[in-house]
């Protein structure tokens, strides 16, 4: 395998962690040309403001083999793409994990970079950072598009069902095993990123969890999940379910899944609407019509907010596959920390002893507060604020420096 060196540099051109990709190592998403270039960006609205940067599989690659899943499956060869920021202690212990969203990577700063880097949220002059593409994922962790090495032929829908668990497991191998990390100071994410923090919170800082120090303490020792819960509800599975459907509804899912894009533009759309709020689309589009030439309603009036859903849509297929869309998701609905290990889930967070700093938006409709409000109650040493915003559940990577704040001032007051 080739392999190439290469700096990470922060806004401001400060180079701030050093990654090896491993050529070849894992296939990743769509290699096809961008179609979001000049002739395609001046008939769509690109409207709010985006939450990601431009995102890739660089890093360097984790391989731990016959990695056995929650439900029994076998990956003969599980990868785990991951980036590092910092220098990491003669402690081993000044380690700070981030996990990312649904369609994020390991590339921390190109999503949450205004966090990243000296005196900020994510401190590299005292952390080190550690960021990991979730398992399944298409940004160079193992996925439907790689190779499975029993048969020679890719995953694609064979690809075996990984649950949320099985995602933080090998994250902690990671850890403990290539990085040799004696503790964990904090783990923080929101979204999807936030239920692998709770996951690691179970896993690695409860009662009785599997991942301990060498001297039996808890190797996690605090924890920060942001716009989550501590399972996937029916509401959240009924949006995941129906953005599945559209991709389920391409023509060309029966006979290759990989070329469903048009149903994952409109998954991707019905994605958007979820993230943000009613009150953030009336204020960016109200009933604005993209130009004069068309209709001022029916079919040919092309609103502000229709153009803003189709850029999304196909600036989305150029970065992502509809098999690997639909197993993320799936996964994401497996989210329940309580499944075989109690009797519900205030039982299982009960047993959680590391201090919590637990973040919820005001204005999020697809995670709504309630549920970061059970994570606060049963949590036995947690603490519940509340990030203001009017861009709903996308707040958590939008509201930075009140997101910012909250992690400084946790992390601050933590060994």
């Amino acid at each position: 395998m080739k392999s190439k060196l290469f700096s990470i540099r922060h806004p401001g051109n400060k180079i701030i962690g050093r990654s090896l990709y491993i050529a070849g190592s894992s296939v990743g998403c769509l290699g096809s040309r961008s179609r979001v270039g000049p002739q395609w960006s001046r008939h769509f609205s690109k409207g709010m403001q985006d939450e990601y940067g431009e995102l890739d599989a660089e890093g360097q690659t984790f391989v731990k083999r016959g990695f056995v899943l929650e439900n029994g499956q076998e990956l003969p060869l599980a990868q785990l793409r991951y980036q590092t920021y910092g220098k990491l202690n003669d402690e081993r212990d000044n380690v700070v994990v981030v996990c990312h969203a649904l369609t994020g990577n390991a590339s921390l700063h190109a999503w949450w970079g205004g966090l990243l880097g000296n005196n900020l949220a994510f401190d590299t002059s005292k952390y080190f950072v550690v960021c990991c593409n979730i398992l399944g994922s298409c940004y160079g962790s193992t996925n439907p598009r790689s190779e499975n090495p029993d048969t020679g032929t890719v995953y694609g829908k064979a690809f075996p069902d990984v649950s949320v668990k099985d995602t933080v497991k090998l994250q902690l191998h990671l850890l403990q095993e290539e990085l040799m990390i004696s503790s964990v100071k904090s783990v923080i994410g929101g979204s999807f990123g936030g239920m692998q923090a709770v996951e690691y919170a179970v896993q690695a800082g409860s009662s009785g969890s599997e991942f301990r120090t060498l001297d039996g303490a808890p190797f996690l020792r605090s924890v920060i999940p942001i716009a989550c819960g501590a399972s996937h509800t029916a509401w959240q599975i009924a949006i995941s379910e129906v953005q599945r459907q559209a991709i389920y509804a391409d023509p060309s899912w029966e006979s290759d899944g990989f070329r469903a894009t048009k149903g994952l533009e409109v998954a991707r759309q019905i994605g958007m609407v979820s993230y943000r709020t009613p009150q953030g689309y009336q204020a960016k589009f109200g009933r604005a019509i993209k130009s004069s030439n068309t209709g001022a309603y029916g079919s040919d009036a092309i609103w502000q907010v229709k153009s803003y859903l189709q850029y999304q849509g196909v600036k989305f297929i150029d970065r992502f596959d509809p098999i690997t869309y639909v197993k993320l998701t799936e996964q994401m609905d497996a989210h329940d920390v309580s499944r075989n290990r109690g009797d519900s889930i205030e039982e299982v967070l009960k047993r959680v002893e590391i201090p919590a700093c637990v973040l919820g938006i005001d204005s999020d409709v697809l995670y709504p507060l309630s549920e970061q409000e059970e994570l606060a109650e049963h949590m036995t040493n947690a603490q519940l604020h509340i990030i203001h915003s009017d861009d709903g559940h996308d707040g958590f990577l939008l509201e930075q420096n009140q997101v910012g704040k909250h992690i400084v001032d946790f992390l601050n007051s933590q060994n």
